[in-house]
């Protein structure tokens, strides 16, 4: 028994240690994101949680509010393999994934050669993400979530660690579609990027306008990454933090146990929310130094990543309520 008690002993204390070190790191690649990036701290951490969780976030921003900028930074930082898709209209599925060419051998034989297409990376930006037809943005869907894309009958998988960042205009401009449901699902988080502040903004006039622009500078590797998701599945989780994601994340759903809310709710989050609710709160503790998250972390994440797995009835947006205003009144009740 005194054994086991001291193995137990000495692996808190390798996650102690280990916990200490990823976050010192993590607060450097925010710190350097920060140097490029002025005026939105918030949008940067909670892109930070995304990647900790090892998910996929969705950036939703009117153009201009440097949401490619961000990815582009964050790739740098990272020191991730990062690429881009402009996404437009007339943009297919193999323009995504990729596609076969006939080749022919010296001896005249022909055969199929698979050319991979930009999915395959560490760090993808899908910008504008809705901008291109239902059928294009679902060629990312079995990347997203199984880490490999089928072509012709060949399983193909996509490097590690991998995800997936995209830039979305508000629906309501012109030339965009929305995202099908399944889709908005795989994305960990939905993150809104709001105008700067007054003294953000001329920072960045002064910053990008001058003889020479901040730029970005490597803190971590992938493998340094890796490494840290590992360590926030690894974080305890108390059950009380665990009674309180599964009591939000049900009472997100039209049913009884969302009492009077449920006659606003027209379809809520899949166990996916719960799964995101448990990393996300691990990595945002990470990211502020602690070993395991608190119900605060819960309440603090429930909106990005409630929000766009929800949807109200029609009566319920013709009498002006919105999903922001029902997932507070949610979050009110856990306590």
């Amino acid at each position: 028994m005194a054994a086991a008690g001291e193995g137990l002993e000495k692996l808190e204390d390798m996650i102690v240690r280990a916990a200490e070190s990823t976050s010192a790191q993590v607060a450097a690649a925010k710190a350097a994101i920060g140097k490029v990036i002025f005026g939105q701290d918030k949008v940067v951490e909670l892109a930070l949680i995304t990647v900790l969780s090892g998910g996929h976030a969705l950036l939703v921003g009117l153009p201009g509010l440097a949401k490619t900028k961000l990815v582009e930074t964050m790739g740098t930082v990272l020191g991730l393999d990062a690429r881009r898709i402009q996404f437009t209209p007339d943009l297919m599925p193999s323009d995504i994934v990729g596609s076969e060419v006939l080749e022919e051998n010296p001896g005249g034989k022909r055969s199929f050669r698979f050319v991979a297409g930009p999915v395959f990376c560490q760090l993808l930006m899908a910008d504008e993400i809705n901008r291109a037809s239902p059928r294009t943005q679902s060629a990312l869907l079995q990347a997203m979530q199984e880490l490999h894309v089928t072509y012709a009958g060949t399983r193909h998988d996509v490097p590690r660690p991998f995800h997936v960042l995209a830039t979305q205009n508000p629906i309501e401009q012109e030339g965009t579609y929305p995202l099908p449901e399944a889709q908005l699902d795989r994305f960990l988080v939905q993150i809104d990027v709001d105008y700067p502040d007054l003294e953000s903004e001329r920072r960045i006039v002064f910053d990008t306008t001058g003889v020479e622009e901040s730029k970005p500078k490597v803190t971590m590797t992938s493998d340094e990454l890796i490494a840290a998701q590992r360590l926030v599945r690894r974080l305890p989780v108390g059950e009380s933090v665990v009674e309180a994601i599964l009591k939000l994340v049900r009472s997100a759903r039209p049913g009884p146990e969302s009492g009077d809310l449920g006659k606003l709710i027209a379809w809520g989050p899949s166990p996916r929310a719960s799964q995101a609710l448990m990393l996300a709160g691990r990595a945002r503790a990470l990211i502020d130094g602690r070993l395991s998250p608190s119900i605060d972390d819960v309440l603090e994440m429930a909106e990005p990543i409630l929000k766009h797995r929800m949807a109200l009835t029609f009566a319920a947006r013709a009498d002006g309520e919105t999903i922001s205003g029902v997932v507070a009144r949610l979050k009110s009740r856990i306590g």
